[in-house]
């Protein structure tokens, strides 16, 4: 139950409100002068205050500048019988949500009481969401003591500041989203949002609508308008994943954004300004789409203004300790298992293997052998590399069926991962390779990596 705290010097208003705003489930203070309410917001702090503007001592203002000081996520509604327009400007520039004229309907009262309280618990949750997305994306869980993760955590810190569009390349897995959240974490824009999207999981023709947004009536189902990605960015950071398989119409609509700032809704006329920071990221080779024609030149050489290289895992296998612990420690501690220990053994198999699903897969191994051992200490037994498996498979006369049976499905699931994670390494993790290995088409290889957790 809400508690809110009405400060008035007269009695009749406390039991007037305290009627009302019981009525609609919510706990009611009282207090008759500022001095005493600011005194009761300190010991207990309420979701709301409601106060008036001329009391003897602390006037309403007095009480708002105090609360502000207390707390600013908590709203202060000002009453006032003898309102004037610029007192209204000067509560509302002063920070009071609301301002409401004596003698006033109750209806009206209570429902900007309903209002202010909802804008209590939006706010708080914002304040929340900022705090995990600051938690989530600090150094601290970009784990790497290399060379080249030095070198990135160094670039970090140096273009986070600026405005410019960055470029992140890497496999699949090797963490692209973490750095980019880092990059607007540690940037003047860290209190502004961080909006997510991947190109390439969304069909071109849906890609330009959640994009740019829509008008009602803009096509089949848009019985509403919608805001885009770049018009919830507004002011933050947008995070554009898979930017290479983005199709070569909505190509030339992002560079009119990066270069002017300016775009429209899917059927719409009325031009829209933005200020927006891009950071792209992709896995393929964009060079090479350049040169065959699928992607524009223009738009690279705007997007890629800072270039980020992230190693795969194989080539930094010094992190691969560092990563190990903590991902242990990070499910022991969400399953509430206990302290987890790994032997010298199990830990060799992990720096030898060469992670074609990078950071990823090595989080998924983690996580299922914290799920399914019950020993404390993790061994080889408690971990099923693709490797062993594919060795074991490719030997037709030592294939045995146990006495209680064996799960078909889960033995082809296990021979499919070896097969997918093998072609990922052959074509050095471009999957458009590593699909023409596999005699299967791209889409179908992004499906089966998201399955296995490559």
């Amino acid at each position: 139950m809400e508690e809110i705290l009405v400060i008035d010097d007269e009695k009749k208003m406390h039991r007037i409100l305290q009627l009302a705003l019981e009525g609609i489930g919510c706990r009611v203070r009282t207090a008759g002068t500022g001095m005493e309410g600011v005194d009761l917001a300190r010991s207990r702090l309420p979701a709301l205050v409601i106060t008036d503007m001329k009391m003897p001592g602390m006037s309403g203002m007095d009480v708002l500048e105090e609360m502000k000081k207390i707390d600013d996520q908590v709203p202060v509604i000002i009453m006032t019988a003898y309102g004037t327009v610029q007192t209204a400007v000067d509560a509302m520039k002063a920070g009071a949500f609301d301002y409401i004229l004596k003698p006033f309907d109750i209806a009206e009262m209570e429902v900007i009481t309903r209002k202010a309280l909802e804008y209590r618990k939006l706010s708080r949750e914002i304040v929340q969401l900022r705090s995990e997305l600051q938690s989530k994306y600090r150094f601290d869980n970009i784990i790497g003591k290399s060379p080249g993760m030095q070198r990135i955590f160094n670039l970090i810190t140096q273009i986070a500041p600026t405005k410019s569009t960055i470029m992140i390349r890497g496999e699949s897995g090797t963490g692209k989203d973490l750095i980019a959240g880092s990059i607007h974490c540690h940037s003047d824009r860290a209190s502004t949002p961080f909006i997510k999207l991947n190109c390439g999981a969304i069909p071109g023709t849906l890609l330009e609508s959640e994009l740019f947004g829509y008008e009602k009536g803009a096509f089949t189902g848009a019985d509403r308008q919608k805001p885009g990605r770049f018009e919830l960015a507004d002011g933050g950071t947008l995070f554009l994943d898979e930017i290479g398989d983005m199709d070569a119409a909505l190509q030339v609509k992002l560079l009119r954004v990066l270069q002017n700032g300016e775009l429209e809704h899917l059927g719409g006329t009325r031009t829209l300004q933005v200020d927006v920071r891009v950071i792209a990221a992709t896995n393929t080779n964009l060079e090479q789409r350049m040169r065959e024609g699928r992607f524009r030149e223009d738009l690279y050489y705007r997007i890629n203004v800072v270039p980020i290289e992230i190693p795969p895992l194989r080539e930094r296998r010094e992190d691969i300790p560092l990563l190990v612990h903590f991902f242990m420690d990070k499910y022991a501690k969400e399953m509430n298992r206990g302290e987890k220990n790994i032997t010298s053994e199990a830990m060799e198999q992990f720096i030898h293997y060469d992670w074609p699903g990078n950071i990823r897969e090595l989080q998924n191994m983690i996580e299922r052998a914290i799920v399914l051992s019950r020993s404390d200490t993790l061994s080889p037994r408690s971990f099923s590399f693709p490797d062993q498996q594919s060795r074991s498979s490719g030997h037709r006369e030592e294939v045995r069926i146990p006495k209680e049976g064996i799960s078909l499905t889960q033995v082809v699931e296990e021979l499919e991962k070896a097969y997918l994670q093998k072609a990922l390494i052959q074509s050095g993790g471009i999957q458009t390779k590593a699909a023409d290995l596999l005699g299967i088409t791209r889409k179908i290889l992004r499906y089966k990596m998201e399955k296995f957790g490559l």
